[in-house]
Parts: structure tokens; C-alpha cells; sequence
């Protein structure tokens, strides 16, 4: 038998925002599900004006577009989607996107597809130079920018959440690893007005502490816990998990760390080793990759360190360096670096000068800002030592041309 004639239009439409079934449309829209069958009949009724802006900004067309047909006598709408659209990608400062028509609309598993590159530089960050990720991560949320003006409903989010992602990813990248906070904290409100567009409080939580670490390092504790009280409250929203309420304590830890707070800072840590023993039934989201209870331990170690517990500091941080797991390259010339800065502190420029050493072993493979700034920092230190040959022999490895042009233009 030949199927019942329908508003073909209005069901693909629906299928490619993510709705797989009417029942589904009519919860997002908060009406019966036989509302949306007569939608979805040959000759729809025209809906009420509250529902057609509902039914365009969920379905990122117009209603002619969608099968509709105004009623005799009523003027033809003007085409909602474009305002709509426009305004969203203006939100995340892409206004120069060229707006598509509106049957231009992408399928489904576009939003799966744009995950599925995220997915893959999330993991390439831990090997990938930084230099040579980045300009492949800022090009895919370029494109994630352009999908969003052709996606609609549950594609649309599920899209912008990756947008979100990527665009932290590149933040990530500019301030850890390429040393450049303004530029990050562009990126990084780019990050934050995607996750507004997916309605995401947890990568807005984790955005809006990275957030937090530009000012801190700058010193400005006021707001850097501004910004981590913003990072808390949305990550009440959640259902946040032990792992990421643990990372936000970690965070306010380092930033009371920069502005020489270590008593508060090695309290919040102490708070957030409760939390991670505690737990809780939620699970982390998959981009929280950069935080374990290892990581906890290596903030302690530097807060420790800052705070002159020597001891402590060596303990925790030899520890972190046997925990370690052998992917954590990166993380790996932080705890060389601390563990050398420990040892200047304890008045043993060998030992400090051989973890050093180490640490630049493993830039030479791996290279991380951080870890090059905590063997500077040590390099300073050492500085009553400097006629030592153990700080010269650093010094020899410390000074080629490409470190040395790379320092001078810092």
C-alpha cells in the first residue's frame, strides 16, 4: 500500500535537528504528540505564533520551509531562520559567517562527525607539538562556526559542545604551551559563548577556570576568584563530577599559589583529595583528560615547594614522578622542574642542576612552556652557585640559539 501523504518537509527537517521521533519534536516544544502528527499531515494547520518561533528556532528554518502555508489573507512570515541564526553565530563572533539558505540544512551525523575531529586533537594533544596542533584545531572550530548556521535543534548543540571544546583545546594551547594570555582569553570567551550555545554548564565551568589562570598569573587574585566563583556556581548546574569539582579546587589552589596565598591554596587541595576519596555517582565528561588524582598530587608538590615544606615537596613530587604514566610527557618536565627547584632550595645545586637536565631531556622530545619556565626559574635560583660547574654544564644546555632567541624575544 502507498504511504499517507505528509509534510515531507517538516519530518526531514526534524530528523536533521536531532529528533529522530514526533514524540521527541512535541517534548522539545512542550505540546501533545498529536500536534505534531497534524504538523507532519499533508495539510498542516498554521500554528499559533508562539509555536512557529518555537518551531524555527528549534528547527532552524522558516515556515514556508518547513511546509507550512499561511492562512488566506495573513501576510507571509518573514524568514525566521535567518535572524535566529544570525544572532547565534553573532554570539560567538562569527557574524562574517555567510548565512546558508534554508534548505541548505546538514544531516544528523554531521554533529557525530565534527565530535569525532575533537575527539581525535583531544588525544593528539599529549604528542602533537603544540605549534604544529594548533592551527588544525582553531580550522576545525572554524568549520564547527560555519556547521552551526546549517544545524538545528539537538544537532546544533551537539555540535556547538564540540565547538566549545575545541575552541578550550586552542585556549589550552595558546596559554600552557605558546605562553600567549591574550590571545587565550580571546579564545577563550570564544569557548565560553559556544558552550552557550549548547547549553553546557560543565565545559562552561571548566572555560571560565582556564579563565582564571590569565589573571592569576598576573597576580590579580580578585579576579581570578571572581572567575572561579562564576566557575563554581555553573558547575552546580551539572551534574559535575568528583573529578571536575577536585580540578576547580586544584585551580583556585594554583591561582592562591601565584598570589602567595599557599595557606588557602594547600587547604583547597587538602579539600579537593577529600572530594576525589569521597566521589560521586556521576560520571567526568570525556574532555576532562588533563586532571587525576596524580595531577592533584603534583599541585600539592608545587604548593608544598612554594610554601617551603622541602620535605613534603620532595616526597609528594617523587611520588607524582613514579605514578606518572608514561604518556605524560608534558606533565613529566613540570615535576623535573619542581623537583630541581626543591633541591636549589635546599642548597643542592647538583641534584637541582641533574633534574634540570632531565627536564630538558624530555623537552627536547615533548616541548611544554611550563615545563621551560620552571627551569628558568630554577636557572635563577641557582644563581649564587652560578660558578659551579654542575650550574655551567646547565648553563651549556640551558643557552643554544634557538633557547636563547626564544628567551630574548619573551
Amino acid at each position: 500500500m502507498s504511504q499517507p501523504a505528509s509534510n515531507i518537509r517538516l519530518r526531514s527537517a526534524r530528523h536533521a535537528a536531532g529528533y529522530r521521533s514526533q514524540q521527541e519534536l512535541a517534548t522539545a516544544l512542550g505540546v501533545g504528540v498529536r500536534q505534531v502528527r497534524r504538523w507532519e499531515s499533508e495539510n498542516p494547520p498554521w500554528p499559533h505564533p508562539d509555536l512557529q518561533q518555537a518551531l524555527t528556532e528549534l528547527l532552524g528554518q522558516d515556515m514556508e520551509s518547513l511546509g507550512f502555508t499561511p492562512p488566506a489573507g495573513r501576510d507571509r512570515p518573514d524568514p525566521v531562520r535567518r535572524s535566529l541564526v544570525g544572532a547565534s553565530v553573532a554570539a560567538v563572533g562569527l557574524a562574517a559567517v555567510p548565512m546558508q539558505a534554508a534548505t541548505a540544512m546538514q544531516p544528523t551525523s554531521v554533529a557525530a562527525d565534527f565530535e569525532a575531529v575533537t575527539r581525535s586533537h583531544r588525544h593528539l594533544y599529549w604528542s602533537v607539538a603544540p605549534a604544529t596542533l594548533h592551527p588544525a584545531a582553531v580550522a576545525h572550530a572554524t568549520l564547527g562556526c560555519a556547521l552551526l548556521t546549517e544545524t538545528a535543534g539537538q544537532t546544533r548543540r551537539t555540535v556547538a559542545a564540540a565547538l566549545a571544546e575545541s575552541y578550550l583545546l586552542a585556549g589550552r594551547i595558546e596559554f600552557f604551551d605558546l605562553r600567549d594570555g591574550d590571545r587565550a582569553a580571546k579564545t577563550l570567551l570564544l569557548a565560553l559563548q559556544a558552550a552557550g550555545q549548547a547549553d553546557d554548564p560543565l565545559i562552561g565551568s571548566a572555560i571560565l577556570a582556564h579563565t582564571a589562570f590569565i589573571p592569576a598569573w598576573a597576580g590579580e587574585r580578585d579576579a581570578a576568584v571572581e572567575r572561579m566563583v562564576a566557575a563554581r556556581t555553573y558547575a552546580r548546574r551539572g551534574p559535575a563530577s568528583a573529578d571536575l569539582l577536585a580540578w576547580l579546587d586544584a585551580v583556585e589552589a594554583e591561582c592562591e599559589t601565584r598570589c602567595g596565598n599557599v595557606r588557602t591554596a594547600l587547604h583547597l587541595i587538602g579539600h579537593a583529595e577529600d572530594v576525589l576519596a569521597a566521589g560521586t555517582e556521576h560520571m567526568s565528561p570525556a574532555w576532562l583528560d588533563w586532571f587525576t588524582a596524580v595531577r592533584l598530587a603534583a599541585f600539592k608538590g608545587n604548593t608544598q615547594l612554594k610554601a617551603g615544606h622541602l620535605p613534603q615537596a620532595r616526597t609528594t613530587l617523587l611520588g607524582v614522578l613514579d605514578d606518572l604514566p608514561r604518556t605524560e610527557d608534558k606533565q613529566r618536565t613540570v615535576i623535573y622542574g619542581d623537583l630541581a627547584a626543591v633541591e636549589a632550595a635546599a642548597g643542592n645545586p647538583e641534584q637541582a642542576c641533574e633534574y634540570a637536565c632531565r627536564a630538558l631531556d624530555q623537552l627536547e622530545i615533548t616541548w611544554y612552556a611550563m615545563g621551560m619556565d620552571r627551569v628558568r626559574e630554577v636557572r635563577r635560583a641557582l644563581a649564587p652557585h652560578q660558578h659551579d660547574q654542575c650550574v655551567r654544564d646547565l648553563d651549556e644546555r640551558l643557552y643554544g640559539w634557538a633557547t636563547t632567541v626564544s628567551a630574548l624575544a619573551r
